[in-house]
């Protein structure tokens, strides 16, 4: 259960710049923003992979958690996040994707969206990558729910991604703040695989 349901409950609480900070970058002419919603220690590890897919050639955001410890608290399940920032640059992009953290020890990934036709291209390319991806049962990590910020760009469909922390362990060196930062080379696979198909 979150602690706070939209991002006005939070921020009457929690101070931007000590508990969370916001970053993004808008790409002119860019169709498509890559989004961690959940960043930095909040669901470790998302906010580096949306930022490498994103690259040069997409626009990029990221709601993080830099509190000390805590930073569960700072989640606003996807269908409420609100942040407006956020909105703004997803509500004039075509083609919104987002990354989470999903916490089993399997090393999957979780997609979903009511984009059904990107949702393919990347679940292929990242099988052929050899990663493993399940459509998930369980319906919050379907992302099918029009309310879902994946799902609230101009074409109001999107691809959510669901990573789990036993394959975010094997991107990076560790999911502490300092691990995060030594990337391994599954990591360069698993982001060119995703950005193969958003060219």
């Amino acid at each position: 259960m979150d602690t706070y349901q939209n991002f006005q409950q939070l921020s009457q609480n929690e101070k931007e710049g000590v508990d969370f900070r916001i970053r993004q970058r808008v790409v002119d002419d860019a169709q498509t923003v890559i989004v961690a919603p959940h960043g930095g220690d909040i669901e470790p590890g998302t906010s580096e992979i949306a930022e490498a897919i994103a690259g040069d050639d997409f626009s990029f955001y990221a709601f993080e958690g830099i509190k000390p410890d805590g930073n569960g608290n700072l989640h606003i399940t996807s269908t409420r996040f609100d942040e407006p920032r956020c909105l703004e640059l997803v509500q004039t992009s075509e083609r919104v994707v987002t990354i989470h953290g999903e916490e089993s020890d399997d090393p999957v990934v979780y997609i979903g969206g009511r984009d059904v036709r990107l949702r393919r291209r990347i679940g292929a390319a990242l099988r052929k990558a050899g990663f493993v991806v399940r459509v998930p049962r369980r319906s919050p990590l379907r992302g099918e729910d029009p309310r879902n910020i994946c799902n609230r760009g101009i074409s109001r469909k999107g691809v959510q991604l669901e990573l789990s922390a036993g394959l975010r362990r094997t991107l990076f060196e560790s999911l502490t703040g300092c691990g995060c930062r030594k990337r391994t080379a599954r990591f360069d696979g698993f982001v060119s695989a995703i950005r193969s198909t958003l060219t």
